[in-house]
């Protein structure tokens, strides 16, 4: 896929936002073809030359970007020059989704094996051994903390793993 296809796609776009920021964000929105500095992309950018460093960087660690290394013969100054590598980011998505899938797996697993109580003026949660611990009240402002009905929120994290299970083809049994 070429690199213009894969930037129009706005999940990809979200996922570059997510990495390199939004100051970085032109320069992994505009890979060269080809070997680039940084210095040359700085220029060209209208950026400065640390915020470009630190998006390159942040590809290089997230295998979007490869750079060679060239030693002046005359001056002794090393020149990097930088070649993106877009066609990893699928690969990269994936690895994402399931670390969410884990994530959110283990977070749904908490929700289901706990107690909770909640301060309705503080909006505070507490586990069951917490509330016991504050003689179930509120230690913020002492109003009396009730059990907590969280059905809602484990069945939204519920619908949430079978979507991306689906997505993923992850099979469940066993």
């Amino acid at each position: 896929m070429a690199f213009e296809d894969l930037l129009n796609d706005p999940v990809i776009q979200k996922y570059l936002h997510e990495l390199v920021g939004p100051t970085g964000m032109p320069v992994a929105a505009a890979p060269p073809d080809g070997e680039v500095t940084d210095e040359e992309l700085a220029e060209e950018l209208g950026l400065e030359l640390n915020d470009v460093r630190r998006a390159l960087f942040i590809l290089y660690e997230n295998d979007l970007a490869t750079y060679r290394r060239v030693r002046d013969e005359d001056s002794g100054w090393l020149t990097y020059l930088w070649t993106f590598h877009y066609d990893n980011i699928p690969e990269n998505l994936e690895e994402e989704m399931y670390r969410l899938l884990d994530a959110l797996e283990e977070r749904e697993e908490y929700e289901r094996t706990h107690e909770f109580y909640l301060c309705e003026v503080c909006s505070i949660r507490f586990e069951f051994g917490e509330a016991m611990d504050f003689g179930f009240e509120c230690p913020e402002c002492g109003s009396p903390v009730e059990a907590m009905d969280n059905d809602r929120l484990r069945e939204a994290m519920g619908q949430r793993v079978e979507k991306l299970r689906d997505e993923l083809n992850v099979d469940v049994t066993g």
